[in-house]
């Protein structure tokens, strides 16, 4: 009986110590577009994970909060070692985790969240030690891309026959910052097309133009009787960054 106490005993201290020595940690971390600024709310946050990588216990998770952050700092400064680019009110996600020990883990972005057919997932791998927070600027995952929206035709549109068709398209950064001809973001840079194809029976490579609105494209087109698929395409030849989306009509 005596030594079943004892062992209580003893699990309850071994239990109290580990309690002592869990500490919160907390870890910054925010998505940046490729080329631009932070990604907020703003674009819907990105998704934020963290794992314990040897047993894929997710530790933490949430969406990224905020402004897209100050321009000429970001992208028109010249960077200096340690200054910070960001502030508390440029976008991120503040993670808090208990550890008891060092921990080795994944950290995940997944965004922009508000348009599925531009999300990609950026991540990489550290070590945590409790109590050692990582704040300021924190970890920042780099999130490559445009983000393309095809804004007419329309999916599934029946269209006649000979008739002009707009090929319309909008187009930001992945913080959804605009693109414009001899803006920050120069439409002029970049490459924009329409590519259509209809069941081998016709293919077509159109290139979209900056129309009088900020990020919008545009082109027109005719085609003969068929079903046809639409893909708009960003690219930019400097960054590597690229976009598409992708509608499908009937002409008839």
């Amino acid at each position: 009986m005596k030594r079943t106490i004892n062992l209580v005993l003893i699990g309850l201290l071994l239990f109290s110590a580990g309690n002592l020595f869990s500490q919160e940690t907390k870890i910054m971390v925010r998505a940046q577009a490729k080329d631009a600024k932070f990604i907020g709310t703003s674009m819907g946050g990105a998704k934020i994970i963290i794992r314990d990588v040897e047993t894929g216990k997710i530790l933490d998770e949430g969406l990224t909060k905020g402004i897209t952050g100050d321009t000429e700092v970001i992208l028109l400064s010249p960077r200096e070692r340690y200054k910070e680019i960001t502030t508390e009110k440029t976008a991120g996600y503040e993670a808090s985790l208990k550890l008891d020990k060092p921990t080795f883990v994944s950290i995940e972005a997944q965004g922009p969240m508000s348009k599925k057919q531009a999300k990609v997932v950026s991540s990489t791998q550290l070590w945590v030690i409790p109590g050692k927070d990582i704040t300021g600027d924190g970890i920042i995952l780099e999130i490559p891309g445009f983000v393309v929206d095809v804004l007419s035709p329309q999916t599934h549109e029946t269209i006649s026959a000979g008739t002009e068709i707009e090929i319309r398209a909008n187009i930001v950064m992945m913080c959804g910052c605009p693109v414009t001809e001899e803006g920050t973001w120069d439409a002029s840079g970049y490459e924009i097309k329409a590519l259509i194809s209809s069941e081998g029976k016709e293919h077509k490579e159109i290139n979209l133009n900056p129309t009088d609105k900020a990020s919008t494209f545009s082109e027109t087109v005719k085609l003969v009787e068929g079903d046809y698929e639409i893909e708009v395409y960003a690219y930019d030849s400097k960054t590597g960054n690229t976009g598409l989306d992708r509608v499908n009509i009937i002409v008839n």
